[in-house]
């Protein structure tokens, strides 16, 4: 008994302090969300990890694959903070979660309160019965917690004020809209050439129009709304390109692109270091129709790239050829974003990459951010607004750019992880 007192006002301990630091970094803005993350007993849904573990600024992983990959985890405390706001949950409110573990549906009970209600469902029946057993056990019984395909949302429990879905999506169906309430939001991780938003979305009409957007990471959707990226590998498998849409017609072009000289093209923007330049991706994946992401193994790794980032970072093919961003330090604060190229059209493609930065440096930067809107699949182009439209199986996607003296439909990115070196 006095071990679980003393974990119990340990628990407490860290759970204050987690908060604290989410409160003081500006993560948690609402009193709401403050005293729901002050409440929930975050260990209670993460069994085998440590108190300390629990608490941590990190993913606690519940489950993985037979590869090692991770397809349930308790989300880092500042992304489920970060949504929750996002959100914006009343008490009274009835909400879905797309996506379960127990936790986040139980800070969700706590800002509905006794006259709202929790619905929470996913693919997974060892993860549905995972969450229902720490639910209960955490005193939050009264949670639906339902095993199904999401790709029907839930009719049993609908209609909703708010669905969150906390899983990665390729797509959104139409039972999420359907299953709405008149005036109801869907927040959703959407991937987006291979970019991943938590965006708050809002009806106009057939249509549904960001309201805000932040950068966020999630495993990804399985079921019926799975879809895998496509991978081609450069030199062995030390190199990656990965395409979300646009897999090139013909890979082997690049076969020996690697095999040509490097070509530098060093764009004049520049950025303090450790400052987010959150646009600057999307940005890029408009305007590049080639656009994918360039991963590096590090074990592999002979330095003949020098991406920003090694784990993921932006890029784009043409032909043979293909282009990646990257960055070099000026002094101790400041960094200038540069391109690297190869294959034979290298020289044009890191020069047209390296405009693209510019264009975003002179018009976008610091500005409004994308407006992004869900049209129905076969919406007519003509129909659509100028900017880059992204076709799913359910919905166009588009994203366009309001000139920087337009405010953009509820832009929020402000959280970008990468950053310059």
């Amino acid at each position: 008994m006095t071990e679980v007192i003393a974990d119990s006002a340990r628990a407490a301990q860290l759970r204050g302090r987690l908060t604290d630091e989410l409160v003081n970094k500006g993560t948690i803005v609402s009193k709401e969300v403050e005293a729901a993350f002050r409440t929930v007993p975050r260990h209670l849904f993460a069994p085998g990890a440590t108190l300390e573990e629990s608490y941590a600024q990190d993913t606690v992983r519940t489950k993985r694959d037979e590869h090692g990959i991770t397809i349930s985890s308790i989300s880092a405390p500042w992304l489920q903070a970060m949504m929750l706001e996002q959100v914006g949950l009343c008490p009274g409110m009835r909400v879905l979660e797309i996506g379960s573990g127990g936790y986040n549906a139980a800070l969700m009970a706590e800002l509905v309160g006794a006259d709202g209600e929790v619905t929470t469902v996913d693919i997974d029946p060892e993860v549905v019965d995972r969450a229902r057993s720490c639910l209960t056990e955490a005193g939050y019984s009264r949670v639906n917690v339902v095993l199904a395909d999401a790709e029907e949302g839930v009719p049993k429990h609908a209609r909703y004020d708010r669905i969150i879905v906390t899983v990665g999506a390729w797509d959104i169906p139409p039972a999420w809209v359907d299953q709405l309430t008149e005036g109801g939001t869907l927040t959703v991780p959407v991937r987006m050439r291979s970019l991943t938003r938590s965006i708050t979305f809002e009806h106009a009409g057939d249509q549904l129009v960001s309201r805000s957007a932040e950068v966020c990471g999630f495993v990804t959707m399985q079921g019926a709304g799975a879809h895998t990226e496509r991978l081609l590998l450069l030199r062995g498998e030390e190199i990656g390109l990965r395409f979300d849409d646009g897999f090139p017609a013909d890979p082997d072009l690049l076969d020996g692109a690697l095999d040509t000289t490097r070509v530098d093209v060093w764009t004049g923007v520049v950025i303090e270091r450790m400052v987010p330049f959150d646009t600057l991706q999307l940005w890029l994946a408009t305007a590049l129709d080639g656009y994918c992401r360039i991963s590096v193994d590090p074990e592999l790794d002979t330095g003949l790239v020098s991406p920003i980032t090694r784990r993921s970072n932006d890029a784009a093919v043409d032909g043979g050829s293909f282009a990646y961003l990257t960055a070099r330090r000026l002094d101790e604060s400041m960094a200038e974003f540069g391109v690297h190229a190869f294959g034979p059209g290298a020289a044009t493609l890191a020069e047209a990459m390296a405009e693209q930065v510019r264009v975003w440096d002179r018009d976008h930067r610091g500005g409004p951010g994308p407006r992004i809107v869900v049209y129905p699949a076969g919406t007519p182009d003509e129909q659509l607004p100028d900017g880059r439209a992204i076709d799913k199986r359910h919905v166009r996607i588009t994203i366009s750019w309001p000139s920087a003296d337009l405010p953009a439909a509820g832009h929020g990115a402000r959280r970008e992880r990468h950053r310059a070196r």
